[in-house]
């Protein structure tokens, strides 16, 4: 139960960047063409809230199955294979992200001295969700190597029609 409130939060919070962007654009033309006032902040929020989507929802609304995927080795490879193969690309993800954070969270933080432009919203705030797109990576991954190492053996990820 705890973790179906946890998704119907994060689909919430999607949901509602998508809305702020749909609003905005309907709101920038509605200004531009009917009071002949163009403004740049709805473009603002539409960008942020666009930046915000797609890293949350990759973060937290997307799930193993809904993830596009080249799987052409996998699709031929035997179980032991596909078990071996995706949990190293699993452990490289864990790795490069995991080296990539302590920087990434320096460059974070470091932009707090900008903000943009029309809603002076501070870089470090702005770019705070890909700290936690790179936390919620490394703990999937890492879910991953526990349920290769300990599940049964993989089977293909989209297995071929016949």
């Amino acid at each position: 139960m705890r973790m179906r409130a946890l998704r119907l939060f994060a689909d919430g919070v999607a949901a509602a960047l998508l809305a702020a962007i749909f609003i905005a654009f309907i709101l920038q033309i509605v200004l531009r063409y009917a009071f002949d006032w163009p403004v740049g902040w709805t473009a603002e929020i539409s960008l942020v809230a666009w930046l915000w989507l797609v890293l949350w929802g990759a973060a937290f609304v997307l799930r193993d199955e809904d993830e596009i995927r080249l799987d052409l080795l996998d699709v031929v490879a035997a179980p032991r294979i596909r078990r071996i193969a995706r949990a190293i690309g699993s452990i490289a993800i864990v790795v490069l992200f995991g080296l990539a954070l302590p920087a990434t969270w320096d460059y974070v933080t470091f932009m707090k001295v900008e903000s943009t432009s029309y809603l002076k919203i501070r870089f470090d705030w702005l770019f705070s969700i890909y700290l936690a797109f790179a936390v919620a990576v490394i703990v999937r991954h890492l879910w991953q190597i526990v349920a290769l190492v300990r599940g049964p053996i993989a089977d293909p990820i989209d297995p071929p029609s016949t």
